[in-house]
C-alpha cells in the first residue's frame, strides 16, 4: 500500500502545472514511474529493524510475478507501474458488453496467447528463468494433436481471442505416484525440464483413473463469476464426454500455484493434500461429486478478488 501510494504521489507531481491533492482513492498508475530498490526498501521496511534494498527488490519480483505490478528497467532506471485490476478499474461504458463463450482450443492461432496467459499467471512458480512462450505453445500443440479434447479456451466472440484455459490431462498409470509428491515435481509448461515427468494415457486405456488439470485459469481482466460459471460448466460437460474414452476415471488432481483460485478451491470442495516446501498443494475432488455440482449454487456466496457477479 505504501508502494502504491508513493508510486501515485511522484505520478501527481510529474506536471508542475498540476497542484497536488490529497490521495483518498487508490487507482491503477497511468504509466510507469522510477522507483528505486531503496525507495522501495524505505517504503517496505522504514519502520523495522529489518529489511535491505536486496530483499525489496525480491518483493517487487514477487508483486510482479502475481500480476500486481509491471516492471520495467532500461538498464539505469527501474520503473513501476501498478498493473489495472479487475476490481479497481473502472471502464467506460461500452456499446456492446464484451461476450465470452467456451470452445475448443486451435493450435493453429490459441497457442501463442495462451501461453502468454500461462507464462504470466505461472511466473511465480518457476524457479529460474520461466520458460519462453514459443516453448509453451510448441507443447500445447503437442498435447492438442495428442487428445484435442482435453484443451478448453474461453474465448471473446469480438475478436475470437482466448482470455481462459483449461488442460485437463489425462494421466498414464505409470505416472499417477507424482500426485504423492510435492507438486513442484510435476511442472513442466513453465519449466526447462527437457522430459515431461508426466505421460499422457491413451484414449480406451482402462487404468485411466485419474485426470491432472495441468493449468485452468482465466485473464484477470475477465475474472468473473460469469465467466468462471460458464468455464466450470464447460469443464464438466468436458470431463463427462472424457468418461467415453476413459471409462474408469474418478479422480482429479489440481495444483493451486495462484492464490487467486484458493478460494475456488474451498468453494468447489477441493481438499489439500500433498504440500511443497514452496506454498504450492495438490488439490484433489472426485469426478462424480465434481459432476455432480451445481456450479452456480456451489458459487452463490463466491467472490473472487470481490469480483462482480454481473
Amino acid at each position: 500500500m505504501r508502494l502504491w501510494a508513493d508510486l501515485l504521489l511522484k505520478e501527481s507531481l510529474r506536471s508542475p502545472q498540476q497542484t497536488p491533492t490529497p490521495l483518498t482513492q487508490l487507482h491503477p498508475t497511468d504509466g510507469l514511474v522510477s522507483c528505486t530498490h531503496r525507495e522501495a526498501a524505505e517504503l517496505f521496511y522504514g519502520d523495522q529493524n529489518r529489511g535491505s534494498n536486496r530483499a525489496a527488490g525480491m518483493m517487487i519480483d514477487q508483486l510482479v510475478a502475481l500480476g500486481l505490478l509491471e516492471k520495467r528497467f532500461d538498464g539505469q532506471t527501474l520503473c513501476l507501474k501498478i498493473r489495472p485490476l479487475p476490481e479497481l478499474k473502472v471502464e467506460a461504458k461500452r456499446p456492446e458488453p464484451i461476450v465470452l463463450q467456451a470452445d475448443s482450443f486451435n493450435p493453429r492461432t490459441d497457442a501463442i496467447p495462451v501461453a502468454g496467459l500461462i507464462r504470466q499467471t505461472y511466473a511465480m512458480a518457476a524457479d529460474d528463468t520461466p520458460a519462453s512462450p514459443q516453448r509453451i505453445a510448441r507443447i500445447l500443440r503437442q498435447w492438442a494433436q495428442e487428445y484435442p479434447l482435453g484443451l478448453r479456451v474461453l474465448r471473446r466472440c469480438d475478436n475470437l481471442n482466448p482470455v481462459g484455459v483449461a488442460i485437463l490431462y489425462p494421466t498414464a498409470y505409470d505416472s499417477e505416484e507424482i500426485f504423492s509428491r510435492p507438486p513442484s515435481k510435476s511442472f513442466y509448461l513453465t519449466s526447462n525440464l527437457e522430459v515431461d515427468p508426466v505421460k499422457m494415457a491413451h484414449p480406451g486405456d482402462p487404468s485411466c483413473s485419474s485426470i491432472y488439470i495441468r493449468a485452468w485459469i482465466i485473464d484477470p481482466t475477465f475474472l468473473q463469476h460469469r465467466y468462471i460459471c460458464e468455464f466450470l460448466r464447460d469443464t464438466q460437460q468436458t470431463l463427462t464426454q472424457m468418461q467415453a474414452d476413459f471409462p474408469n476415471l474418478c479422480d482429479l488432481y489440481s495444483p493451486v500455484i495462484h492464490p487467486l483460485y484458493e478460494e475456488l478451491r474451498i468453494a468447489l470442495g477441493f481438499q489439500k493434500t500433498c504440500e511443497d516446501r514452496m506454498p504450492f498443494y495438490w488439490a484433489y475432488l472426485s469426478l462424480d461429486r465434481y459432476l455432480a455440482l451445481d456450479i452456480e449454487q456451489a458459487l452463490t456466496s463466491f467472490k473472487l478478488a470481490h469480483t462482480p457477479r454481473n
